[in-house]
Formats: structure tokens, C-alpha cells, sequence
């Protein structure tokens, strides 16, 4: 194990964080979750696209160490981005944005979060289809595809990248987008980090004031209420590709009870759109949060509790009553099953977002990507299962009653036929495999560009984190 590589890049003169000090431990404790808070040897913190360049080459040209990558440190599972015996490459200082008003174009530092990206575009008046919680990081929210407030009007984040700066293994910066480097562009629109470090994207910006929205807090006895509205709201996004409705079953030890919350929000300020009646004239109500508000405040409400270890597992189904009637059922026996025999202290959310085939030809129209949601005929359901624990041994008993849910559930869906093979990379666990349903076509096309951009399997062998192509069989 060649521990001198912290040594090597400082003394290429870059900016390297050691373990004992206030920046390494404050780094660190800034993943969102606990579970993915590791102890590299160092961290190296480039400011600038060259200075990325520079730790690359350093890294595979005068060290054994293997390296991680860090945008903002939002996903879950140890190692995804960060490393235990090797250095992390934090991106945290290239977090500037740009508005370029002549080309309405952001260009945004890949360390960035969107909090800071949208208050950066506020004072314009417009802003870019970005994740709907603040801290999430921009880099792998956008190469795993990216689901936002607005995706039935303009397709994914990643759909809406106009370029990408990249720096590849050869140390080599480029521009990839429709002129240049093509085939890496379309692959880095859900392909993930197997094919070099995206230092910067630029963005096509929507006009935008204000957002209308917030949650709905309904108590558990409206669940076939909720149900019923969802798959109605999934088949009607046609009708108001504006809106944007995600719908949770959450429990938390204070609450003692599952609730339900709808997370409804606008795009265009509309207060009280007839497309949202259906949610909105569901009895009892709790409490509700419903306001005219910035594209930042809606994302910072949205925020989740720290402190936790997160695991989190997905599947997609059709857009069916009984995929979201049988899920809803699954969390009630797991959370029981839960109470029954750990502690005591933990948070459980499932989630519903929709994914309608009009979000997929949006993706088409502006060129594609390589999640091969194309191929679904009919509208479909992301669900997402959040269990949230205090210590290591919790995780992993979590982790493996989770993926025996989930596979109970995926194997329910193809009894009744309601089974889609995607699954979204950026809610995925370690233990899915989301690059290997993305379609043959699109698999074979990530290996081609992985292996003509990374001929050396750099982003294969030395950066083992993450989902990796050469993985799949």
C-alpha cells in the first residue's frame, strides 16, 4: 500500500487535508450520511479544472493509492464517494456559478450544490431543473440522471446539460456536448463516473420566479385516498406538464405513526392548480406548508434530518394502484418488524414520483441519454424505500432486510405484470446493479466510450467507488 501518495500531491503544490485537523474532520462529517463518512489518507482539494488535471496525473502517474470522487457527498453507501485506504479528490472549492444572460446558460462548478446554484441564479430570475433538495451535489445528481420539479416539462437534469468540461485519465480537459465528444456527452448523461472527472457543466436556465407549493401532512387512514390520486395524477401529467407531485409515507419515532405528505409544487406559481384537486381535497388534513415561494426555499424545506446512516433501495413499476398499495404494505411490516427488534431511533420514508412517458420524450428531443427509459410504452412509478439508523450494525441488518423487501416487491410486480427493469442510480444501494438496466444497446455503448475516453480502465481499477461498468457481466 503506498501511503506517501498525500506527500506526492503536496508536493505538487495543491491543497491536501490531513486526518487530525479541523478541514479533514469537518469534510468528512459533511456527507450527508454517516455511513459513507470513511478515513482516506488525505484529501485533496483542487480549485480549479487544471488544478483537477494536476491530481489526476499525479494520482496514476506517481502513486499506487486509488482515489475516490467527491461532488457534493450525497450518496448514501460507503465508498460511493469517498475511500477508506486512499485519497478522496473533493471537488468542494469548484462550486462557482456563472449566468452568461446573451446564451441563457449557467455554467456551474461540478463540487457545487444546488442550494448555492439557485441562489446564485435568484437575482436573474431564472434558474436550472436541478435537485428538489438543496445539499444535494451537482455532479452526480446530473450523471445519474437527475428527477426535479420540472422533468415532465423539460426531462431530467442531465437533459438539460448543454456541455460538460471533463478531465480524463490522460489528464487530458475537454469539452463534451452535440459538437464535440459526442459519445462521451450522451454517456455522461446517466453513465456515472466511469469515464473521466466532470470539473463543470453548463445548463440550458428556464425563466423563473416563484414557485407555488409545499407539503401536505394527511394521517395514515387516507393512504387508498393517496393511492388512487397518484396513479390519476401519473395518467393526467399531459394535461400539466408544469406540476410536480411526489408522495410519501413517513415515520418518525416522534410522530409514534406513519403519516402521509404530499410534496406538491409548481412551476409556474399557480396557486391551487385544478391538477393538484384531487390531493388537495383529500380529509383530514394535519398541517400543510402550501405557499408562493423561491425555487431555494422549496428545495431547503425538503431537507432531510443528518446524523443518520442512510440506506436507501429503489425499483420502478407501471403506474399501477396495486405496486403502490403493495409497497405501502411492505413498509408497515418492515417498520414493525423494526420496532420489534432494534432501537428505537430510527426514520423510515417511502417515496412515489412519477416517471411518464412524456418525461421521456422530452429526453429524446433533446438528444438523449443512455438510462433507456425510451423503452417503456407506458407511464411508471419511482419508488424509493429510506431507512435511516444510528450505528454500523443497524445499517448492515437494515441493508439485508432491505434487499429482501425489495426483492419481494420486484418479484410481486412481475406476478402482475407491472414490473419496470430500470432503476434510477441515484437512489440505488450498493447491493443494485442500476448501470445493468439501462438496456443492452445503452451497456454496450457505455463500454465503448468508457473504454476509448479511460483506455487504461483508470476510472475502472484505481477509482473503485461507485457503480462501474466493467462490473456488469
Amino acid at each position: 500500500m503506498d501511503t506517501n501518495c498525500c506527500e506526492v500531491l503536496e508536493a505538487a503544490g495543491l491543497k491536501v487535508l490531513r486526518p487530525g485537523t479541523q478541514a479533514y474532520a469537518i469534510r468528512e462529517e459533511s456527507y450527508f450520511s454517516v455511513a459513507a463518512q470513511l478515513e482516506p489518507h488525505c484529501i485533496v482539494q483542487p480549485t480549479d479544472t487544471a488544478q483537477a488535471a494536476q491530481a489526476i496525473i499525479t494520482l496514476k502517474t506517481l502513486t499506487t493509492c486509488n482515489w475516490a470522487i467527491r461532488g457534493g457527498g450525497h450518496m448514501t453507501w460507503a465508498g460511493a464517494s469517498n475511500i477508506h485506504d486512499g485519497v478522496t479528490l473533493d471537488l468542494g472549492l469548484i462550486n462557482q456559478t456563472e449566468y452568461v444572460h446573451e446564451k441563457k446558460i449557467a455554467k456551474i462548478g461540478a463540487g457545487s450544490r444546488w442550494g448555492e446554484v439557485y441562489r446564485a441564479l435568484e437575482p436573474y430570475d431564472v434558474t436550472v431543473p436541478g435537485g428538489r433538495t438543496s445539499t444535494v451535489g451537482v455532479a452526480g445528481f446530473l450523471t445519474g440522471g437527475g428527477n426535479n420539479f420540472y422533468s415532465s416539462m423539460v426531462g431530467l437534469g442531465c437533459d438539460n446539460v448543454i456541455n460538460f468540461e471533463v478531465v480524463l485519465a490522460s489528464g487530458d480537459i475537454v469539452n463534451a456536448n452535440k459538437e464535440n465528444n459526442s459519445d462521451l456527452y450522451k454517456a455522461l448523461k446517466g453513465g456515472s463516473c466511469n469515464f473521466g472527472v466532470v470539473t463543470r457543466v453548463d445548463m440550458q436556465v428556464i425563466e423563473a420566479r416563484n414557485l407555488w407549493g409545499g407539503q401536505v401532512i394527511y394521517p395514515l387512514s387516507t393512504t387508498e385516498d393517496h393511492i388512487a390520486a397518484y396513479v390519476n395524477w401519473v395518467d393526467n401529467i399531459p394535461s400539466y406538464v408544469q406540476g410536480s407531485a411526489v408522495t410519501f409515507w413517513a415515520y418518525s419515532p416522534a410522530a409514534g405513526d406513519i403519516v402521509v405528505s404530499s410534496a406538491l409544487h409548481d412551476t409556474t406559481g399557480t396557486v391551487r392548480a385544478p391538477a393538484y384537486k384531487e390531493f388537495l381535497s383529500i380529509a383530514p388534513q394535519i398541517s400543510d406548508t402550501l405557499r408562493t415561494d423561491s425555487h431555494l426555499n422549496m428545495t431547503v424545506e425538503l431537507e432531510e434530518p443528518l446524523g443518520y446512516r442512510q440506506v436507501w433501495i429503489t425499483l420502478t413499476g407501471k403506474n399501477d394502484a396495486r405496486f403502490i398499495r403493495k409497497a405501502v404494505e411492505a413498509q408497515s411490516s418492515f417498520i414493525e418488524s423494526w420496532k420489534a427488534s432494534q432501537d428505537a431511533d430510527f426514520l423510515n420514508y417511502i417515496t412515489f414520483q412519477a416517471m411518464p412517458t412524456v418525461l421521456f420524450e422530452q429526453s429524446i428531443a433533446r438528444g438523449g441519454n443512455v438510462l433507456g427509459m425510451d423503452r417503456e410504452k407506458g407511464n411508471a412509478i419511482l419508488f424509493q424505500m429510506q431507512h435511516m439508523v444510528r450505528n454500523a450494525d443497524q445499517e448492515a441488518e437494515a441493508r439485508h432486510r432491505l434487499i429482501a423487501m425489495r426483492m419481494a416487491l420486484k418479484d410481486y410486480a412481475k406476478d402482475i405484470g407491472t414490473d419496470v427493469e430500470w432503476e434510477y442510480l441515484g437512489y440505488a444501494d450498493e447491493s443494485q446493479n442500476p448501470l445493468a438496466t439501462y438496456g443492452r444497446e445503452n451497456v454496450a455503448f457505455l463500454r465503448d466510450v468508457a473504454t476509448k475516453y479511460d483506455p487504461e480502465s483508470v476510472f475502472q481499477l484505481r477509482v473503485p467507488g461507485g457503480f462501474k461498468i466493467s462490473r456488469l457481466e
